[in-house]
């Protein structure tokens, strides 16, 4: 067992997201990883997927989960559900940050573009 000390999201190279691995492969796990997230307003994640599922928890700010040609605005105290290779993209719609923090059901976390190309992200998976 391990205790982690935590380090805010840090500019990543993505425009207006800062990203912070919390836990993953390279910290001894072998099914799960723990992102934060913080998006600028109006800032936007590129419409990707993930060979796993993946909860995203909404601790402050507003945004809309675009998937499936539906948006949908969640807020404060919501929980985005998102199934393996489920195409979707996450905005900022409001006027301060939105903080995310994300769980995901694998280590490393394999995310894929919507035509399935892979994406090198910028930060330890």
């Amino acid at each position: 067992m391990t205790v982690l000390a935590q380090t805010p999201p840090q500019a990543c190279g993505l425009p207006g997201i800062a990203h912070a691995t919390w836990a993953g492969h390279r910290d001894g796990l072998q099914q799960l990883s723990v992102w934060r997230q913080s998006l600028s307003p109006g800032a936007a994640t590129p419409a990707h997927q993930h060979e796993c599922d993946e909860i995203v928890f909404c601790l402050a700010g507003h945004g809309e989960l675009v998937t499936e040609g539906q948006v949908i605005p969640f807020g404060p105290n919501s929980t985005v559900l998102l199934p393996r290779q489920r195409v979707h993209q996450l905005l900022n719609s409001g006027q301060a940050p939105l903080e995310l923090l994300a769980v995901f059901a694998a280590t490393p976390v394999d995310t894929r573009l919507a035509d399935g190309q892979p994406i090198a992200l910028p930060w330890r998976s």
